[in-house]
């Protein structure tokens, strides 16, 4: 197989780990099941002391209320909030026996509970239990699918449990920045279909669900972006730098220095940890990023701020910004000569930790690999953040909970780490015969990525204007 054909082979290769990437398609896991999803169970204590579960209500159908009151209040949200608890009110007086349960959204942790809130400036009498739920949200979070409407939350939001425990139904009743969605629900509407939910022989269908937005992603599409993000030329050229200097230093024995050891085996058993290591930094980074998440999407302005970002870091895959931005700084700053003891005070900082690394090796060559590999995932960002960053921006947006993000992003530091494995297994010279070869795809895979990441900015932005895209 000739050159031209190979680089042929390695763009399709990436094009479509990009597509699976982006694309909620096969192979995917999402927080929620189609069809008739059984409601996620959850234990709570109420405002009033009482310990309230789902199984509490089996047999019965359950109006769960989702929403958000607290100070400071969405202004334009809360005619709806007040309207949607009145009506709520008013089914709880006119049906004594509706089994109805607020779990209220609690991001301002000094407010006053929204129950209290509700009494003192709507008059409103609730006399069904009422949740607040704190950060990280262990009642909300299992119902993430359902009350994210797009990028946002809708608040308020009404789930119908039927009698089996499956939600029946789910209506989105107003989204900052969007107004009403499907509006009110007034007492007489949830009144039916209650009993539509309890008395299922008229033929309707009780199973399910309304306008939940279920949201998938992909754990092949996230390593097919790792892998795709790897070849980032400046991320490889540095792996394979300080993989050199490991393997030099192994041949010297001041690694490990039993010779009875294959070289291979070793390499291999290095490469594997040092991908893991790196791994589990991606992990946490996912767990706060899914967890931030559920605060950003509910911005009117986080498509147009993710947008205009991604379009700027797409920009970097072909110049870097500060070699754009370079003409109109030096105006104000001037020419800035680089001091030579700065320069050696960020060679020394890496080289400090690939040092604590190697004192590591001394007595598990695991242990100090995946040292080795949490250090670089720290220290490598700036040098491929054009490429990784989206990827952080594309999981904010997605309705997963903390534990998933976690593992997507384990799962695609997994990918970045398949260059990795054979760097650290082979010889020096196969090392930069591979290196050559992944660079030299490297750059056309980074253009084609930055011109994806460009487009996906810009859908991103025209959601901010009303056009959705996806």
């Amino acid at each position: 197989m000739n050159l031209v054909s190979k680089t042929a082979l390695i763009l399709g290769i990436a094009s479509l780990l990009v597509v699976l990437g982006l694309s909620p398609a096969c192979f995917a896991v999402s927080d929620v099941a189609g069809g008739s999803n059984p409601a996620p169970n959850f234990q709570a204590v109420d405002l009033d002391g009482n310990s309230i579960e789902l199984g509490d209500f089996d047999g019965q159908a359950l109006i769960l209320h989702i929403t958000n009151i607290e100070t400071p209040l969405c202004i334009e949200c809360e005619e709806a909030l007040k309207a949607q608890v009145e009506e709520l009110q008013r089914l709880k007086e006119e049906n004594p026996d509706a089994e109805i349960v607020t779990i209220n959204v609690r991001k301002n942790p000094y407010s006053k509970d929204g129950r209290l809130l509700a009494e003192s400036w709507w008059g409103a009498d609730i006399s069904w239990p009422w949740i607040e739920d704190f950060d990280p949200y262990p009642v909300a979070g299992k119902y993430v699918d359902y009350w994210s409407l797009g990028s946002g939350f809708a608040n308020p939001t009404i789930i119908l449990v039927n009698d089996q425990g499956q939600i029946s139904r789910v209506y989105h009743v107003y989204q900052m920045g969007e107004g009403m969605v499907e509006g009110v629900q007034t007492a007489e509407s949830l009144q039916k279909a209650v009993l539509d939910l309890q008395n299922p022989d008229d033929g309707r269908q009780t199973g399910g669900i309304g306008s939940a937005a279920v949201r998938e992603v992909t754990f092949v599409g996230m390593f097919g972006l790792g892998v795709v993000t790897s070849l980032a030329p400046c991320s490889l050229a540095l792996l394979i730098a300080v993989f050199s200097y490991l393997m030099t230093s192994q041949r010297r024995k001041i690694l490990m220095p039993d010779e009875g050891k294959s070289s291979h085996k070793e390499g291999l058993l290095i490469g594997v940890a040092f991908t893991l290591g790196m791994a589990m930094v991606f992990f946490v980074i996912g767990l706060f990023i899914s967890n931030l998440g559920i605060f950003v999407r509910d911005s009117r302005f986080f498509d147009l701020a993710a947008g205009v970002l991604m379009i700027m870091l797409g920009i970097t895959s072909f110049k870097p910004l500060g070699e754009i931005l370079e003409p109109l700084t030096s105006r104000f700053h001037g020419q800035r000569v680089v001091d030579a003891e700065d320069v050696r005070t960020k060679k020394s900082f890496m080289e400090q930790f690939i040092n604590i690394s190697v004192g590591l090796f001394k007595y598990s060559a695991f242990v100090g690999a995946f040292t080795l590999g949490v250090f670089f995932a720290l220290g490598w960002a700036p040098c491929a953040v054009s490429l990784v960053f989206p990827v952080l921006i594309w999981l904010m947006a997605q309705n997963v909970s903390p534990i998933t993000g976690g593992l997507m992003l384990f799962v695609f530091g997994v990918g970045h780490g398949v260059p990795i494995i054979p760097i650290s297994t082979f010889s020096r010279t196969f090392c930069g015969a591979i290196g050559e070869r992944y660079i030299a795809a490297g750059k056309w895979i980074t253009g084609g990525f930055g011109f994806l990441i460009i487009a996906t900015g810009v859908v991103f932005a025209a959601r901010y204007f009303g056009y959705t895209l996806w």
